[in-house]
């Protein structure tokens, strides 16, 4: 089948079981992962592994857009209110998550350089499936705003974190890698998304002066989030961390940010759809059954670190206690991210590449299925959304 018929199918099997969730209680992106799975490569290959691989532009543009909204978060009056409680807060659910898996990793008897290296991806989360769930469900409150702040500075939190096991386990390891380097690399990557996509931002606020029309303000937008997109990878730089920086300017220093947001809600549906449809064909059945003990130990102990974490985080930020009591629920998604870190890890410890491999695309599966439930679970926990 061409191209067209393929997005086509995926776009309606999406609808389908989208809908066929929502009677079961359950968030949309779950049924949209679900109707992914069923056509991908694992089940019926109606939707097959190459073709996923010539689509991965719309991932690359729908990851482009959500972390853009969630930069909309990041204004300055919220900081004033709420303080440093988000970044102490990513901060310690981060570190819990690796601490729990490398503790449950070593008890299990593996080595600390393989140990380390796994339990630092650990770390990471997906903020995609949860905003989804946000914006399904109107989710409003203290730990909505908390989540959305969390996510986003996660993954900042989580690259430092893998760089600084990266490095440990790479001097146990006695290779060759500087040790300096290895802890800057992350800096850099931070940093210069950071600074490039603040730069946008700026630019951005330009043209925005003289195009006043809705579909040419549209039009903006799209370009500029494609050129953000670009940049990150000319500059190997975090493209969630330069397009959610983009957003943040925006939301600071224009009047007409509300606008802006409402174009984009109007235009990503069908976008966001087919992101989570090919993400859920991209998951891999096989693999559940070679993570033995060591695949259950990293799933469950990160859930654990999570949730734990981010209590300690909220403790010590001094947030609300419903905050406090459901937030880390909300943190169990993991896909992008942790799979380009488990590739990453594959050049440093090389005899464990393809366990390190299955054990991320084995969570990957199962958080990304049951984490938009959960997250729903939460924030309904939390008094802040109502079927």
């Amino acid at each position: 089948m061409n191209t067209a018929i393929n997005l086509a199918i995926m776009i309606f099997a999406g609808m389908f079981l989208g809908r066929m969730a929502k009677h079961l209680k359950l968030p949309n992106v779950t049924g949209y992962l679900v109707a992914g799975l069923l056509l991908g490569p694992c089940v019926l290959n109606i939707v097959p592994e190459d073709f996923l691989g010539s689509i991965s532009i719309l991932s690359d543009v729908a990851l482009g857009f959500i972390a853009f909204s969630i930069g909309n978060e990041f204004k300055i009056s919220y900081f004033k209110r709420v303080g440093a409680a988000p970044i102490v807060i990513a901060c310690f659910e981060s570190l819990f998550a690796v601490l729990f898996v490398l503790g449950g990793l070593l008890l299990c008897g593996k080595e600390l350089p393989f140990s380390l290296v796994l339990s630092a991806i650990a770390a990471a989360t997906a903020p995609a499936a949860t905003i989804m769930v946000i914006k399904q469900y109107k989710a409003k409150g203290p730990v909505t705003e908390t989540l959305l702040s969390v996510v986003a500075i996660d993954d900042a939190t989580a690259l430092i974190l893998f760089s600084v096991c990266v490095a440990i386990a790479q001097a146990l390891n006695h290779t060759t890698t500087s040790l300096a380097a290895s802890l800057l690399a992350p800096l850099r990557e931070v940093g210069g998304a950071l600074l490039v996509g603040a730069i946008l931002g700026f630019i951005f606020l330009v043209p925005m002066r003289f195009f006043k029309k809705k579909g040419n303000r549209l039009s903006l937008i799209f370009g500029f989030i494609f050129i953000g997109l670009g940049l990150a990878e000319l500059l190997g730089v975090s493209e969630l961390l330069l397009c959610m920086a983009m957003g943040a300017v925006i939301a600071n220093l224009s009047a007409d940010v509300k606008q802006i947001m409402d174009l984009c809600d109007g235009v990503t549906p069908p976008l966001y759809m087919l992101f989570f449809v090919a993400s859920g064909a991209d998951l891999k059945v096989d693999v559940l059954p070679t993570v033995g003990v060591i695949g259950a130990v990293y799933i469950i102990l990160r859930v654990v670190g999570k949730i734990i974490g981010a209590a300690v985080g909220s403790t010590v930020g001094k947030t609300s206690s419903v905050v406090k009591k459901y937030l880390g629920y909300a943190l169990l998604p993991q896909a992008g991210v942790a799979i380009g870190l488990s590739l990453a890890a594959g050049s440093v410890v090389p005899e464990y590449a393809g366990q390190i491999r299955a054990v991320i695309l084995c969570a990957t599966l199962v958080y990304e299925l049951i984490g938009p439930a959960v997250t729903k679970m939460a924030l309904k926990g939390a008094g802040e959304i109502k079927d």
